[in-house]
C-alpha cells in the first residue's frame, strides 16, 4: 500500500482541486496544502479583477508550493496546484523531486457549471478560457496519474487514491 511522497493537484479552475485534495490527503494520512493559500495578495488581487496572471505572476507561487512540497519530503502531504504548464511542473519537481502529480480532469461544460454554482472564490468564471488555453496535460515521462472530475467528490477522490497506489505499488 505504497503511495507516492508528496502529491500535488493539478488542473484547471474548477475541477475541485480544493475538494479533492483534503479528501485524497484524509484517504492517505497526510496533510493537505491548498495552493490558493501560496497566492501573494498581487496575484489574488488580479484574479479577482479577472485579468489572467502570467508566468512572471506564478513564479513566486510556484515556489512557494515547491518550497512546502521540498519540506514534505519523506513525510507526504497533498497540495493543490493548477500547474497548468510543463514548465510550471518542472519548477515543482526541481524544488521537489519527488511530487507525483494528480491532474483532475473533465468536460469543459461540467467544469464551467460548477464554476458557476460556487460562491466566494476570487477566480471567475470568465477566466477559464485562459485556464484551457495554458492547460498542457501531463506528458508520458512525467509521474503521474489523470482523474475525471465527473461523479461525487468521493468517488473521484476513490479513483484518484486507487490510481496512486496502483501508479507506486511494486510490479510483480
Amino acid at each position: 500500500m505504497s503511495t507516492p511522497d508528496v502529491i500535488v493537484v493539478m488542473g484547471v479552475a474548477g475541477t475541485g482541486k480544493t475538494t479533492i485534495g483534503p479528501l485524497v490527503a484524509a484517504a492517505l494520512g497526510v496533510p493537505y496544502a491548498e495552493g490558493d493559500d501560496f497566492h501573494p495578495p498581487a496575484n489574488i488581487a488580479k484574479m479577482s479583477a479577472g485579468i489572467p496572471l502570467d508566468d512572471h505572476d506564478r513564479g513566486p507561487w510556484l515556489d512557494a508550493i515547491g518550497a512546502w512540497a521540498h519540506g514534505r519530503a519523506g513525510q507526504g502531504g497533498v497540495v493543490s496546484s493548477s500547474a497548468l504548464k510543463r514548465g510550471y511542473r518542472d519548477r515543482l519537481r526541481t524544488a521537489a523531486p519527488g511530487v507525483v502529480f494528480l491532474h483532475l480532469t473533465g468536460d469543459r461544460a461540467l467544469i464551467e457549471a460548477r464554476m458557476a454554482e460556487r460562491t466566494g472564490h476570487f477566480m471567475p468564471a470568465a477566466l477559464l478560457d485562459s485556464q484551457f488555453a495554458a492547460l498542457e496535460p501531463l506528458g508520458r515521462d512525467e509521474a503521474g496519474v489523470a482523474v475525471d472530475v465527473a461523479g461525487t467528490p468521493q468517488q473521484i477522490a476513490g479513483r484518484a487514491v486507487t490510481a496512486l497506489r496502483a501508479m507506486t505499488a511494486p510490479a510483480g
